[in-house]
């Protein structure tokens, strides 16, 4: 039984100490180093901060590391030090998953027209020239079933997948599907740019006609250059740390529905970017500077 509440209520009350001691067969000493022992105001302050952290942790599916929780915090106007956030989720066993680069499987066709690399590798985000530069990519997932492909169009001005697609085969139907979605939800204006790898799919003259269909300007990184392709790469590597490659897939429609949900509910709408000045693709767009996860609000 814990008797020292009793000898705490009786010092409150402005008692002799000594004689509930006496009464309750403890030690003045020994009931003097609980009171010792009782945490802070630094620490009760420290424990408050890492049950947000825990929650903002949670929320992001165990992905956001100490950067992405500092600026979700601030978003509601705490102001901590990165390194105490870091500090405390070293002590509370969290940490972020960092994106692994990977190379996506790249077939080109010798026989492809020669076309020219028009982004040249800058990448630079600019909220006002949306829907001027978009970039696309495949990539595939596997499944008991076999394998499934995955095609994204990505806005280079907001980061933000504007368009994608899903199938069981490599065909160039899978990278048009992922255009054409981009441009039923976009619908930019002519003169549009969109940069790829060199593979079979991106040089195809069923390709071409698409884009010309859409004055659609094509641009195309160099042959063994995954970094001309910079944040396709990135945007896969991310999806596959965060989502792809944290489960087994049973089925290909098990996949698509997990894909659906981390492109449309989390990764344009709420996840923050280290290159958009950690705003999601979706407030970078509009300006907004808000918290973005659900239940935080400000």
């Amino acid at each position: 039984m814990n008797v020292y509440p009793f000898i705490e209520a009786e010092q409150a009350g402005q008692h002799n100490v000594k004689r509930a001691c006496e009464l309750l067969k403890v030690s003045r000493s020994a009931y003097y180093q609980h009171q010792r022992d009782e945490p802070s105001d630094r620490d009760r302050v420290d424990q408050a901060l890492t049950d947000e952290i825990t929650d903002i942790h949670e929320t992001s599916k165990g992905t956001y590391g100490a950067p992405r929780i500092h600026a979700e915090l601030a978003a509601t106007g705490q102001r901590h030090g990165r390194k105490r956030i870091a500090r405390l989720m070293r002590a509370a066993g969290m940490r972020g998953k960092s994106p692994h680069r990977w190379r996506t499987t790249t077939t080109p066709d010798p026989a492809a027209p020669a076309r020219p690399d028009l982004v040249g590798r800058d990448f630079t985000v600019d909220p006002a020239a949306a829907d001027q530069r978009w970039c696309g990519d495949i990539t595939y997932v596997n499944t008991w079933e076999g394998w499934l492909y995955l095609a994204t169009v990505i806005d280079l001005a907001s980061r933000r997948v504007v368009g994608w697609a899903v199938a069981d085969h490599l065909r160039t139907d899978l990278v048009d599907a992922a255009l054409t979605d981009a441009l039923n939800r976009r619908r930019p204006a002519p003169g549009l740019l969109f940069h790829s790898d060199r593979g079979c799919q991106y040089t195809s003259s069923q390709h071409a006609r698409l884009a010309a269909a859409h004055g659609i300007r094509l641009s195309l990184g160099r042959r063994g250059q995954c970094w001309d392709n910079a944040v396709a790469e990135s945007f896969f590597a991310t999806i596959k740390t965060e989502l792809l490659h944290r489960r087994p897939w049973p089925t290909r429609i098990s996949a698509r529905q997990a894909i659906f949900e981390y492109i449309e509910g989390w990764y344009n709408t709420r996840r923050r970017h280290s290159a958009l000045g950690y705003l999601s693709p979706a407030d970078y767009e509009t300006g907004a500077s808000g918290p973005l996860l659900s239940g935080r609000a400000a």
